[in-house]
């Protein structure tokens, strides 16, 4: 068994994990405006459903507003009905191929509904985190019953290993805190 390809991969994969989590938080809505808000809106244009970004140009020119300028004028009809029925609770505006959103302010009702949403994200992504630890920890357990590293060496292995996920687990929880703080700052 290789250890330092066994950390290293564990490594990349909770990376990875965080970097969805991100992703995911940057969908949620904070008050502010962001380009990264209508990442997830899939629209049908040219016979499949395609991201929002490769048929608009995606910018806001203020902290209320969300525009996005559609290359095709003649996908605009559904560009603007898939931000509608996308679930965002926002209400687009169409004026030739741009289209504008102002993000009205958030009620303190719908805060707490998306702080609960970014915890259940941020859960999401410790489940995979112990899914990927508990993948490496029992091949390090394989390694020893196939005699391949001895228990010392695994009870040296697991620490180390350990120290990894447990540093993953706190920036998750760090990236929950800041994203709850700025849905719910006002």
């Amino acid at each position: 068994m290789d250890y330092t390809s066994l950390k290293l991969e564990a490594e990349q994969k909770t990376a990875q994990t965080l970097e969805v989590l991100q992703n995911e938080f940057a969908g949620l809505r904070t008050g502010r405006a962001s380009v990264h808000l209508l990442d997830g809106v899939r629209v049908p244009a040219y016979g499949s459903d395609m991201p929002l970004n490769q048929l608009a140009t995606v910018s806001t020119p203020d902290n209320q507003t969300v525009t996005g300028t559609v290359w095709d004028i003649t996908n605009a009809g559904v560009v603007e009905k898939a931000i509608r029925d996308s679930g965002l609770g926002l209400n687009p505006m169409t004026a030739g191929g741009v289209i504008r959103l102002n993000m009205p302010p958030l009620t303190e009702e719908r805060r707490r509904e998306l702080t609960k949403v970014a915890g259940k994200y941020a859960e999401e992504a410790k489940i995979s985190i112990r899914n990927i630890r508990q993948d490496a920890m029992s091949k390090i357990k394989r390694a020893v019953t196939d005699k391949e590293i001895s228990e010392d060496d695994q009870h040296k292995y697991e620490e180390d290993i350990q120290k990894v996920f447990d540093k993953r687990a706190t920036e998750v929880d760090a990236m929950l805190k800041q994203k709850e703080a700025d849905i719910m700052s006002v």
